[in-house]
């Protein structure tokens, strides 16, 4: 039976981490380790100059370590520092929220501690889920109960593509897959092997004073038309299953390329 690492970037008191942990726990040893609080839009930074601290809670059955800190951190704790081995494979969410399209996934707390995984050697799978738009922006048990019994059949979809991967294995050069799940996800609800959409995001302050400005978040757009996508998938109402490679090496033109590598010319004005 395989050693889960469990995260998020919704903390403690998200209302997938429960039940995903327990749908986990049918495929093996499950450890827990998520932020404190809430780190969304976080990516995979690392607290480089403040101490991580760290407390055990027991919630629901389960032992919890709680992070004062980012989810990469978790996921570098779970694997490295806080247990004699490391794991087997580590999940990260379910978020609530999508993290489809490009600009989505580089700002993900939740596909960031997945892709801290892969760094350290650990294979890694990042679940997100849409929610109601009225429960954006709540928190607690107003969010929960906006959001409903979809945990409960997130965290069913998440355990069965969780336990395929397992037993399939990662396919080489796949460092983690990051997985998109409709609000309504069923059992049945179709499911797709997608590609990473381009996308953009617009303005992500506003001014709330005269020094200072807050996180509000505007509008997203596909800078493409791709029905293979993650977001043409899930705005489709499917499941969209994206392998990512974290190979950043793009293809550049050979008149571009002769041009950056040749000498410079002698000055001219």
């Amino acid at each position: 039976m395989p050693t889960l690492l469990l995260t998020n970037d919704d903390g403690i008191d998200s209302p997938t981490l429960v039940p995903l942990a327990k749908a986990l726990e049918r495929l093996g040893t499950v450890r827990i380790v998520v932020p404190e609080c809430e780190r969304s839009w976080i990516g995979k930074a690392i607290s480089r100059f403040e101490p991580v601290h760290l407390r055990t809670v027991e919630r629901d059955g389960l032992t919890i370590r709680a992070v004062m800190g980012t989810p990469a951190d978790c996921a570098s704790l779970g694997m490295h520092e806080l247990f004699p081995q490391p794991p087997d494979l580590v999940v990260s969410g379910i978020n609530l929220g999508l993290n489809f399209g490009t600009a989505f996934v580089l700002s993900s707390g939740t596909v960031g501690a997945a892709i801290e995984a892969a760094l350290g050697g650990v294979p890694g799978i990042a679940f997100s889920m849409a929610i109601p738009s009225d429960a954006y922006g709540l928190a607690g048990a107003a969010r929960a109960a906006l959001i409903g019994p979809r945990c409960a059949v997130a965290a069913a979809t998440a355990f069965d593509i969780t336990r395929t991967l397992w037993e399939h294995g990662f396919p080489a050069g796949i460092d983690v897959f990051s997985v998109n799940l409709p609000a309504e996800v069923t059992p049945s609800t179709p499911r797709r092997v997608t590609h990473t959409t381009r996308a953009r995001y617009g303005p992500v302050f506003v001014r709330a004073a005269d020094d200072h400005y807050v996180h509000h978040f505007r509008w997203y757009r596909a800078l493409e038309e791709a029905p293979g996508g993650d977001i043409a998938t899930v705005n489709r109402g499917w499941v969209s299953i994206t392998p990512l490679r974290l190979d950043l090496t793009g293809a550049i033109s050979e008149q571009l390329q002769r041009a950056l590598e040749e000498p410079p010319g002698p000055f001219s004005k």
